[in-house]
């Protein structure tokens, strides 16, 4: 425990004047949660979500992973993804990079570091997409800047792709794509001003979908797969197995 002893004492501290400045918080924060922006950024400690958001508990709900992606197939942020967009209804959604990323300046490196270098592809994915005025830059801390932007900037649109957002984007209240980085030497959010339904507008062809309608019983007629005579299933050495196999010549002949 003597490493956490810090925590705990602060998580003490924390409790009594949240207590002294309205004793009904943790009674409000205990009857549910409805938060108006969901964050998906990186887990540099740098970067705390509500610390730099100015948001206090039950305002924000949060994701973060190495260098803040929006990937395909990652169950766990598509689940956070549909569970704030379809349960709590955010209206706000904010793709948040930081400068002096350590995943993105690791994908822009040519060495492998393990494991990570399956999850860093996707930010190789992002230079190859923007190849050419990512090379056009010379200075390399522009070009790291710049690809911390960019990386921001794919992500929003990755998060358009997806089928959670496009659903709720026909709904009546659709939530707002927002692409931001923090600059951790001042301490500001810069807001790039990604149009994340540019995404769909534009590429419609390839990315638009729609749901499916559901499925009728009288849709099973258009099924056109195997059909079997029951009779020509027999159960494995039962007594009319011999006769089945009598019939199933009888048609062949």
């Amino acid at each position: 425990m003597a490493g956490i002893s810090e925590i705990l004492e602060n998580n003490k501290k924390w409790v009594s004047s949240r207590n002294a400045e309205d004793p009904e918080f943790f009674h409000r924060l205990a009857n549910g949660q409805k938060p108006k922006y969901l964050f998906i950024g990186c887990s540099d400690s740098r970067v705390p979500a509500s610390g730099i958001t100015g948001t206090g508990p039950g305002e924000m709900f949060v994701h973060r992973n190495i260098a803040n992606l929006v990937v395909h197939s990652d169950m766990n942020l598509l689940s956070v993804l549909q569970y704030a967009v379809e349960v709590l209804g955010v209206q706000d959604i904010m793709v948040c990079g930081h400068y002096g990323c350590g995943g993105v300046a690791a994908a822009a490196a040519n060495k492998q570091y393990g494991l990570i270098d399956n999850w860093l592809v996707n930010i190789r994915d992002v230079i190859r997409l923007h190849e050419t005025e990512y090379l056009r830059l010379s200075n390399e801390t522009e070009r790291m800047r710049r690809l911390v932007e960019l990386n921001v900037i794919e992500q929003v649109r990755n998060l358009a792709k997806t089928n959670i957002i496009q659903n709720a984007m026909r709904g009546d209240n659709p939530p707002r794509l927002h692409g931001l980085v923090y600059d951790i030497a001042d301490g500001v959010l810069k807001d790039l001003e990604v149009d994340g339904n540019d995404v769909i507008k534009k590429m419609e062809h390839i990315y638009a979908t729609e749901a499916a309608n559901a499925r009728h019983d009288d849709d099973a007629s258009s099924y056109e797969g195997p059909q079997h005579d029951p009779a020509d299933l027999p159960l494995a050495g039962g007594p009319n197995e011999e006769q089945a196999k009598a019939k199933k010549t009888a048609k062949a002949s």
